[in-house]
């Protein structure tokens, strides 16, 4: 099949404000395993590629099945989650478009399987999800479409981003903004998770507040409901 042509892959206009670009969005390691601290160290190395960015790897300050978010940052867990059809959850707090907090989770209950126990997938999983908490849609989830990212479905992990993930974190944080959120805070409590898409669900929070949830589904088939956290 061949590639269709990349688009805008933005959720939105969603992002960190921050007042100079490369700006450092750290990444919280809460990780039980020396496959996943791997896995994260590559996913940190490949977005650090970018020209707007940083995301260095620092001490986490959460446990790996709670992962409570912490303002201003990303924590990364694992931890087995159950049979709840999902790989990797990306959850992203915002407030009046900004993004102030997210986490992702790594569900051991899958990766400690044949199918998905390598490193390729952990991998995979791991710089997706990441993608998603700076602002960054799939380019594909079609199965059968290689786009060459790991921002993409394909049914062979593609590990690392590619050159239009690059251009598109440009076009996300090509403005700056008058404040930060990489040190901010917002409610926890909301109304329940509403699908948008197939892989994307919103929780209202209230006064312009959000939570997305970002979901890599096992083999590719997003179950109707929402997801179940674990």
């Amino acid at each position: 099949m061949r590639r269709p042509p990349w688009r805008t892959t933005a959720w939105g206009s969603y992002h960190w404000a921050r007042q100079s670009n490369p700006f450092a969005l750290q990444l919280g390691e809460n990780l039980s395993t020396a496959a996943w601290e791997t896995a994260l160290a590559g996913a940190s190395a490949d977005w650090t590629a970018s020209r707007v960015l940083d995301s260095p790897v620092v001490v986490g300050a959460t446990a790996g099945r709670k992962c409570r978010p912490t303002s201003g940052r990303v924590e990364v867990c694992n931890a087995a989650y159950g049979n709840n059809g999902w790989l990797g959850l990306a959850s992203v707090w915002s407030s009046g478009g900004h993004i102030v907090q997210a986490t992702v989770k790594l569900n051991d209950t899958y990766f400690n399987t044949s199918s998905y126990n390598t490193p390729a997938w952990r991998r995979s999983v791991t710089c997706q999800e990441v993608g998603h908490t700076f602002g960054l849609d799939h380019q594909s989830e079609d199965p059968e479409v290689n786009m060459g990212t790991c921002m993409d479905y394909h049914k062979v992990p593609n590990l690392s981003p590619n050159q239009h993930d690059y251009e598109q974190l440009e076009t996300i944080y090509g403005h700056l903004d008058a404040t930060t959120t990489l040190a901010a805070s917002t409610a926890a409590s909301g109304r329940g998770l509403k699908r948008v898409k197939d892989s994307l669900f919103v929780e209202d929070l209230g006064r312009g507040k959000k939570r997305l949830v970002w979901v890599f589904w096992k083999d590719h088939g997003p179950p109707h409901a929402p997801p179940v956290e674990g």
